[in-house]
């Protein structure tokens, strides 16, 4: 699948293959493909040595696509057919947000270890279902949090905060701003019972980077605001969404979502973020260096008491998470992400969104 830059729907990173299995050694399928991250969770695990082997959604036309890009899954005649698979380690799905919970419950109770995309859950209850199904089945429900997952700038930074160049991390501001390109959505992209809200949907991203850059395991929101300031005809849609959390270490974050990309911007997003520590200070321009002559991202900018420094992180780091994800799966660690992380990122960006002040619609 060719990437497209400027569509976030569709965009589905690739990198240099790092495969840490041999073919067959780790077997996964892909299910419900409403969101066209299927792709870019596809080509990770697949970089990493993953075996494609099944791929079901109710329709057809979108498993033709799917199997025309990766020719050698099979086209699952149900999905039980799937999850029933003895060989299947884990079921890779990007359904409708909604049902992204029902789907991991039922993996999970076929012994499958479940990787979906952001956002995993729409509500509290559902989180509480995956946590109760985690204990009892000792199976893991991990998150596509693509935009650091997926991104060599955020890797980078990571690597950078676990050396020490910026010290003790006090603070993480994130902006999100993503192209709406409203035609090209499905129907429930629009229905906040089916997408959950901003906060919940692409907020996602920023408080799990948020989590990950500051180490903190637990937050809690002190405000958040959602609005509709510029799309009458969807009045499910939040266009805008901003968030404030303070850690239990003693962090902060402040974060901005919006769906205002302007279509003059070579990428689907202007994806920020920066990270302030005790000792200098990092920033991370995911997709794109405005105004300058090349399209790529994955810029980073530090500065420290040693001096200033940019490095463009394309090609340095590759996506280790999707390595680490099945060695995790094999091995029974987790070492790729713990399943707290994951869960409470999903809590926070819940909580974001349900005590979210509605700015213009509140009173209607």
């Amino acid at each position: 699948m060719k990437v497209n830059v400027a569509d976030g729907m569709n965009y589905a990173p690739q990198g240099k293959p790092q495969p840490v299995v041999k073919p067959g050694e780790f077997i996964f399928s892909a299910a419900a493909l409403d969101h066209g991250h299927i792709y870019g969770m596809t080509n990770g695990l697949l970089e990493a040595g993953g075996t494609l082997k099944y791929v079901y959604d109710k329709d057809p036309a979108k498993v033709a696509k799917f199997i025309e890009t990766y020719p050698q899954a099979k086209a699952a005649a149900s999905l039980e057919e799937l999850l029933e698979d003895k060989e299947t380690h884990m079921v890779a799905a990007a359904a409708v947000t909604s049902e992204r919970c029902a789907l991991g419950l039922r993996a999970m109770d076929a012994g499958k270890d479940y990787f979906t995309d952001k956002a995993p859950f729409t509500t509290l209850e559902q989180l509480a279902a995956a946590r109760q199904k985690v204990k009892e089945t000792g199976r893991k429900y991990m998150v596509y949090y693509s935009e650091r997952l997926h991104v060599e700038g955020a890797i980078l930074a990571g690597y950078m905060i676990d050396q020490g160049e910026i010290g003790k991390v006090v603070q993480v501001i994130g902006f999100g701003p993503h192209r709406l390109n409203a035609p090209s959505r499905p129907k429930w992209f629009f229905e906040k019972e089916k997408y959950g809200g901003i906060l919940c949907d692409i907020g996602s991203h920023q408080i799990e980077q948020y989590l990950h850059f500051s180490g903190e395991e637990d937050a809690k929101v002190t405000m958040s605001r959602i609005a509709n300031y510029n799309h009458p005809d969807y009045p499910e849609l939040d266009d805008f969404g901003d968030c404030a959390i303070t850690g239990a270490k003693g962090s902060t974050n402040y974060f901005r979502v919006d769906w205002f990309n302007p279509d003059g911007l070579r990428a689907w997003g202007d994806g920020r973020a920066f990270i302030l520590g005790t000792d200098g200070y990092i920033e991370i321009r995911k997709n794109i260096n405005v105004a300058a002559d090349t399209l790529g991202g994955n810029h980073l900018f530090l500065v420290n008491g040693k001096g200033e420094r940019y490095v463009d992180a394309t090609g340095v780091t590759g996506y280790p998470f999707f390595g680490q994800l099945i060695l995790d799966c094999l091995n029974r660690t987790e070492n790729a992400m713990t399943q707290q992380h994951a869960f409470k990122a999903a809590e926070l960006c819940l909580q974001a969104q349900a005590q979210a002040i509605d700015i213009t619609r509140a009173g209607r």
